[in-house]
């Protein structure tokens, strides 16, 4: 197999990161291995075994022209800045330029300690890869933009967390790994010329078109700010709680990053909350849009030496940028559930709509994914589907009828609308029931109802007769769930 690799970071950012090397696992074994990906990213694999597959995605052996590199960064966690974290369980292998042009890093997770692990065993088990396997397919199936997961090898070693678990190594396929964590690790520690650096690279791979601008640091700013609403807002659309949304988990390119105690929200709750190191909820489901507002407002802290070597004035209007998150926010907010709902138009009446929406959903405790595709049934005329997930037939009534009045005001075919909600709202996500179910059976050693699972995810929207048990929502002697982020 031939990885052509092109690794502009190693080449051209030296003394921004610590070459690093993997630990050799005892015994690597595939897992699983993603066809569709490595195609995308012209990586050609006809002919080749698994167990070259395995070696290769686990650290045993180096694939030709790799250049193996941890990369530095900061990060506030939980509020709180540590100055030095970095890639302790990661190596970054490379990057690869895909047949459209488009540059990724190739990254293992989970393959031994580097000069930033802080006294860390480096390694992963088997259920967090292959949680972060699952979610972050599940996740692009959806068209949220996220990392993506190309293998998932056992290593045949052990790794000790609360109880030894049967050790891991995820490939983690990204635009990139610069976080906002990046930009203030060289803030913090190098100043100006660095984040400097740092900046014009991100921006020449990610948003070339901005280094026309007249200021590309404040640009850049302004262009992550747009990425971050954006993404936060299909997150809350899809029920999605990341669960450590520190700034070291931020990556600047707007994907999804480092699945760790995540999870979707079955019965509606503002306040969710999963993580088990997330004791006074400060990344539930409802104030990830003030922390993606205090996120971005620290990396324009981070960006301000830049900002200010093209022009100080500029550093008043980053305030500014900072100051509309929350509108910026809302707008995306409000276009994600306009689609969920099958609105094709704004209208004052939107925030009424929406926020009383959300009210009903909490007072009734209604299960948040089969909602949404309930009310397009009942576009079809089938209010069953509705009342099975509603306590009582008059639960919701009045915003109902809100709701049909306003597709009523503006015409067209329900039909033709209900599928277009169909298009957008899964009926197949990584159900905490069944994830834990499959996460059990491969660690002891049935990989059959993980893959049956990711199958089902990986086909969010369209109805199939034989995937009915993955729509299903958990049963009601499950819980409280607590996720882990396996560290």
């Amino acid at each position: 197999m031939h990885i052509a690799f092109d690794n502009s970071f190693h080449a051209t950012m030296e003394g921004f990161y610590a070459p690093a090397e993997a630990t050799r696992p005892s015994a690597p074994r595939l897992l699983a291995f993603n066809d569709a990906l490595a195609a995308r990213l012209g990586i050609e694999v006809a002919g080749v075994g698994d167990d070259e597959l395995a070696r290769l995605f686990s650290g045993a052996q180096l694939p030709p022209g790799a250049d193996p590199l941890a990369l530095a960064y900061a990060g506030h966690q939980f509020g709180h800045f540590s100055p030095q974290l970095g890639d302790g369980r990661a190596l970054l292998l490379g990057e690869v330029v895909a047949p459209d042009g488009v540059r990724f890093d190739i990254q293992l997770k989970g393959s031994g300690p580097t000069m930033f692990s802080r006294n860390g065993d480096g390694k992963a088990a088997i259920g967090p890869v292959l949680r972060e396997y699952l979610v972050s397919e599940a996740m692009a199936a959806m068209g949220v933009p996220t990392t993506r997961s190309l293998a998932a090898v056992a290593t045949g070693d052990r790794v000790q967390r609360e109880r030894a678990h049967p050790g891991a190594v995820l490939t983690r396929v990204a635009r990139s790994h610069i976080r906002v964590g990046t930009f203030q690790f060289f803030a913090a520690h190098f100043g100006a010329e660095h984040v400097i650096r740092l900046s014009d690279y991100a921006i020449g791979r990610h948003f070339p078109e901005l280094a026309e601008t007249a200021n590309p640091h404040l640009a850049l700013l302004e262009r992550v700010i747009g990425l971050q609403c954006s993404l936060i807002a299909q997150w809350m659309g899809a029920g999605f709680i990341h669960g450590v949304m520190n700034t070291d988990n931020v990556a600047i390119s707007g994907e999804t990053i480092d699945y760790g105690p995540c999870a979707f929200m079955d019965r509606f709750a503002v306040n969710t909350v999963f993580s088990s190191i997330d004791a006074h909820g400060r990344y539930a489901y409802g104030r990830q849009p003030q922390i993606t507002h205090w996120n971005m407002a620290r990396f324009a802290e981070a960006l301000l030496p830049a900002i200010h070597a093209v022009d100080p004035a500029d550093v008043e209007r980053a305030k500014e940028l900072v100051a509309a998150v929350p509108d910026r926010f809302r707008s995306a907010w409000d276009e994600t559930l306009r689609a969920k709902l099958g609105l094709g138009k704004e209208d004052p009446g939107d925030t009424e709509l929406f926020d009383e929406l959300f009210a009903e959903l909490e007072r009734h405790s209604v299960d948040f994914t089969g909602f949404f595709r309930a009310l397009a049934m009942l576009l079809r005329g089938d209010r069953a589907p509705l009342d099975a997930i509603l306590p009582d037939v008059g639960a919701m009534a009045s915003w109902i009828a809100a709701w049909r009045a306003r597709i009523e005001g503006e015409g067209g075919d329900f039909a033709e609308r209900a599928d277009a909600m169909d298009g957008v709202n899964p009926l197949y996500i990584p159900r905490n029931h069944l994830v834990e179910a499959a996460l059990a059976a491969a660690e002891a050693g049935d990989m059959t109802p993980w893959r049956s699972l990711l199958d089902a995810v990986q086909h969010p929207f369209a109805a199939r007769a034989d995937w009915a048990e993955f729509a299903q929502p958990a049963p009601e002697d499950f819980g409280p769930y607590t996720t882990f982020c396996g560290t």
